[in-house]
C-alpha cells in the first residue's frame, strides 16, 4: 500500500471536497453563495459542532435561510469548498455561556473527540476543518506585527491587518507533528503520558523545531522521550488532527537496539513510562484489560495496527473491539 493510499484510510482526511481556491477571491461569487438556497451552514459554538442526535450521527446542516439570523452576530465565516452541487460553510458564534435555544433545539454541540468515530468519512473531514478554521480565527483577531483588529478576507482563509500603516495579512497555519512507529526486531516502544486513562500506550509524537526535517525530529523526539536511537526512517502517512490545529506526519523506524532511558532523569519529563512491547504482550494485555491503545481516530491506532497486523495471525481492530472499545 502506497503513502497516500494509507493517509487516504486515516481519519478527517480523503473526504472529496473541493477548496474552491479561485472562487474564494472573488468577492461576488462568495456573496451569492452565503444566500443560494444549495448552501450548508455548520454552527459552531466554543469549538464544539451541531450535530443531530441520530444513529449514526450526522452534522446539522442550516440552508442560507435559517443561517441568516445567526451570521450578522458569528465571530467569524469560513466558505469550506463544494462538494455534490452544495457550497459548505461554517460560522463561530459569539462568546456566551449556551448556545441558542433555536439552534439546540435542532441537534447537540459536541466535542469532535467524542463524536467523530462514529461519523462517516465525508463528515468527519468537513467537520474536522470546520472545528481548526474556527479555532484559527479565534488566534488571529489580532495582528501578530502591530496588535492592530484584523478582518476577514476570501471567504474566511486569509485575515488582513486593518491599520493603514501595516495592513499585514495573515493565512491559516498548520503545526506540523511527528508520530513514529518505533520499532527493534518483534518489539515495538510504546509510552504513556500521566494524564491518561490507566494503562493506555500510544506510539512517539512531538512537534517539529524550525529549521528540523521531519527524519530528524523523529530520531530527536525518539531519543529525547525515551533514550533510544533510531535509524531507517520511513514515511507511513498523514492526518490532519484539528486538536488545535496540528498536522500528524507518521513514520515508522527501526532502533539501533533495545536500549532504553533507565530512569525519569533521563528523558525530557513528558511520559511517565515507556517500555518495549511484542505482539503477544499486546494481544494478553488487551484480553486481560490491563492494556490500552490510543483511539481508534488517530494515526497512532493505525501506525500500531499496521504493525501489529503485519506479524500476528489475528487482527487488532476485532480485538480492540471485543476487550477495550474507544
Amino acid at each position: 500500500m502506497d503513502s497516500p493510499t494509507r493517509s487516504s484510510n486515516n481519519l478527517f482526511t480523503d473526504y472529496g471536497l473541493d477548496r474552491v481556491h479561485r472562487q474564494l477571491q472573488d468577492a461576488a461569487w462568495i456573496a451569492a453563495q452565503l444566500t443560494h438556497p444549495d448552501t450548508r451552514f455548520l454552527p459552531v459554538w466554543q469549538l464544539q459542532l451541531l450535530v443531530a442526535p441520530e444513529d449514526p450521527p450526522r452534522p446539522v446542516w442550516l440552508t442560507s435561510e435559517v443561517a441568516a439570523a445567526f451570521l450578522p452576530q458569528a465571530t467569524s465565516l469560513t466558505v469550506l469548498g463544494v462538494a455534490e452541487g452544495h457550497t459548505y460553510a461554517t460560522f463561530d458564534l459569539p462568546a456566551m455561556a449556551e448556545p441558542p435555544a433555536a439552534l439546540t433545539a435542532l441537534g447537540e454541540f459536541q466535542d469532535l473527540r467524542r463524536v467523530s468515530p462514529l461519523l462517516c468519512r465525508f463528515d468527519g473531514g468537513i467537520l474536522a476543518y470546520a472545528r481548526a478554521m474556527a479555532f484559527w480565527h479565534a488566534q488571529h483577531r489580532f495582528c501578530g506585527v502591530c496588535g492592530s483588529p484584523t478582518e476577514s478576507r476570501e471567504g474566511g482563509h486569509m485575515r488582513t491587518c486593518t491599520s493603514p500603516q501595516c495592513r499585514q495579512s495573515h493565512f491559516p497555519r498548520t503545526d506540523p507533528a511527528i508520530i513514529v512507529c518505533t520499532t527493534c526486531g518483534d518489539k515495538i516502544l510504546l509510552g504513556r503520558q500521566p494524564t491518561w486513562i490507566k494503562g493506555r500506550y500510544s506510539t512517539i509524537a512531538g512537534f517539529v523545531s524550525p529549521g528540523e526535517s521531519l527524519e530528524d525530529a523523529v530520531a530527536r523526539e525518539v531519543q529525547e522521550e525515551t533514550g533510544a536511537r533510531v535509524a531507517a526512517v520511513h514515511y507511513h502517512s498523514s492526518q490532519p488532527w484539528p486538536f488545535p490545529s496540528s498536522l500528524m506526519l507518521g513514520f515508522t523506524a527501526e532502533a539501533v537496539d533495545d536500549t532504553l532511558c533507565a530512569g525519569p532523569e533521563c528523558n525530557d519529563g513528558e511520559l511517565e513510562d515507556y517500555r518495549w512491547f511484542t505482539r503477544a504482550e499486546i494481544r494478553q494485555g488487551l484480553e486481560a484489560g490491563t492494556f490500552g491503545l490510543p483511539s481508534r481516530i488517530s494515526i497512532s491506532f493505525r501506525l500500531i495496527e499496521d504493525w501489529f497486523d503485519a506479524g500476528d495471525q489475528g487482527h487488532l481492530v476485532p480485538l480492540k473491539l471485543r476487550y477495550n472499545p474507544d
